[in-house]
């Protein structure tokens, strides 16, 4: 939080930081060889200067530790998170018909939907808020464990009723489990690596996927599909557990106040791995006591105040969290919208696909095969230096526009096939690049907080987009015009950020 202080003079730690001729840090080598220039994104922003100080100690020690086999763990586990986001909502929209059709066809047919981003949207809020109250090593641990549970009873569920209440269940654990991936992933690793935060949204695609080929060999009994896909979370969670054994992160135990146990999980970290770690615990406390990121009481209203308010510390900030907040907003109404409307519109100009299941499922996998390469490009775009995060999501915007007013060319089956593929993969490049951004350019202390309102943004918008679904004439071109007009008001949007991350530190 921002907070009213006299002028100090720089601890000797700060001192030590040598200066180039322009006033910038002075470009360190990290263990790989490669060169940043130590600048963290909110360094400059009048922010508590204890905790800047301390927060460039913390950055220094995680890039002179370097990229280690630990991240690659994370990488993995962290990855298997997006996987499982994405393969709970796929397996909603796939069994929801046949489930529905079940149950006698009583209730609201688009009920399923429904309680899946309710679920989405509570377990954001819910996890994201927890993590920067109770930290997120557990948050991280119970989040998917819930949702894969949850997911296996939502197989046995007797009623449609029931089997909603199981469905918002399974949202509730995997929103929050979503939250948590990018945050835990981004406060282990080294600046020069935070682009590889992008990358990982690759794993969105690949849950698609999976979830193809599990609906593909059980839809003809739809409780398998959730037997298995609860069964597959299952065992993601407890490696999450076995093989990573996560401990807190450290930037998470600076805005705590625990020094102690940071400098000792640092230290740990670099014995492992036979990396070298100067950071000490006199470093540290020489820099002074952080002030205002918790209230004396964490499970209070005063704690939930002190994690909003952290988001609009000041203006910069702010206004980087209203644009974060409102891409959320936008892309979340865009995606689902025009999947709503699609079939429909499809119908209506003659276009027919498939009825074959194999074929069926062969355009389905493919675009969703498609989706896993959008994130790689989006890595490899993010992390050149005249585009950085915000022009990648810019063209990644600009182009998913251009494909979707194309859509409206679409007369048969293939061409359907072909721009599902092409805009699977672009919408990919700018959602894959706003995951990573939106965790980097929020302050520690609050991350989970503002990543988790974020999302519950998007959550709310697919419940808006269900509704219309329900009530909407979907015979026209209008809402693929619309779509495509939301994904230029996105670029628009992005390119407004005040923030760029690239060559910069997480703060």
């Amino acid at each position: 939080m921002a907070t009213d202080h006299h002028p100090r003079e720089p601890s000797r730690y700060e001192k030590e930081a040598e200066m180039d001729p322009s006033g910038e840090m002075k470009s360190q080598t990290a263990s790989d060889g490669s060169v940043h220039k130590g600048e963290d994104i909110l360094a400059m922003q009048d922010l508590d200067p204890a905790l800047n100080a301390k927060m460039h100690l913390v950055n220094n020690a995680i890039d002179e530790i370097g990229w280690t086999n630990y991240h690659w763990k994370l990488f993995m586990l962290n990855g298997f998170g997006y996987a499982v986001d994405s393969m709970i909502t796929l397996i909603q929209s796939n069994i929801a018909a046949p489930a529905f059709k079940e149950f006698g066809s009583v209730g609201y047919a688009n009920g399923q939907n429904i309680a899946s981003y309710a679920g989405l949207l509570v377990g954001a809020i819910f996890w994201g808020f927890g993590a920067d109250i109770i930290g997120r090593r557990w948050a991280f641990n119970l989040s998917l464990f819930i949702c894969s549970a949850a997911a296996i009873v939502a197989g046995a569920a007797p009623s449609w009723a029931s089997l909603g209440f199981f469905v918002a269940l399974v949202g509730f654990g995997g929103g929050g489990n979503l939250v948590l991936d990018t945050t835990v992933f981004l406060e282990y690793l080294p600046g020069n690596k935070q682009w590889v935060l992008t990358l990982m949204a690759c794993w969105w695609g690949l849950g698609q996927a999976v979830t193809g080929a599990i609906c593909w060999g059980f839809l003809v009994g739809w409780r398998y599909v959730y037997f298995t896909a609860g069964a597959l979370v299952l065992v993601l969670s407890l490696l999450r557990v076995t093989v990573v054994r996560l401990k807190e992160t450290p930037k998470y135990q600076l805005t705590g106040g625990d020094d102690v146990g940071l400098v000792e999980n640092l230290q740990s970290l670099a014995k492992k791995y036979n990396r070298p770690c100067s950071l000490t615990l006199e470093k540290l406390e020489a820099c002074g006591k952080i002030q205002g990121t918790h209230s004396e009481s964490r499970f209070s209203l005063a704690e939930f105040k002190i994690h909003v308010s952290g988001l609009f510390a000041t203006k910069k900030i702010g206004l980087s969290t209203t644009l974060i907040w409102l891409s959320w907003t936008l892309i979340g109404l865009a995606y689902p919208l025009f999947y709503v409307f699609l079939s429909t519109y499809l119908k209506v100009r003659g276009v027919t696909g498939p009825t074959d299941p194999f074929y069926v499922w062969r355009n389905y996998t493919l675009a969703n095969i498609s989706g896993i390469f959008g994130p790689i490009v989006a890595g490899f775009l993010c992390n050149i230096k005249f585009l950085g995060r915000k022009y990648t999501m810019v063209i990644g915007a600009l182009v998913t526009m251009a494909f979707f007013f194309g859509y409206t060319a679409v007369h048969t089956s293939d061409e359907n096939t072909a721009f599902s593929c092409i805009i699977a993969f672009c919408v990919n490049i700018y959602y894959s690049c706003l995951y990573a951004y939106t965790p980097e350019v929020l302050p520690t202390a609050h991350r989970a907080t503002g990543n988790g309102i974020s999302v519950a943004f998007n959550r709310i918008m697919g419940i808006i987009s269900a509704v219309i679904a329900t009530v909407a004439d979907t015979r026209t071109t209008v809402p693929i015009y619309i779509t495509a007009a939301l994904y230029a008001a996105m670029a628009v949007v992005a390119f407004c950020f005040p923030f760029e991350p690239y060559g910069r530190r997480s703060s």
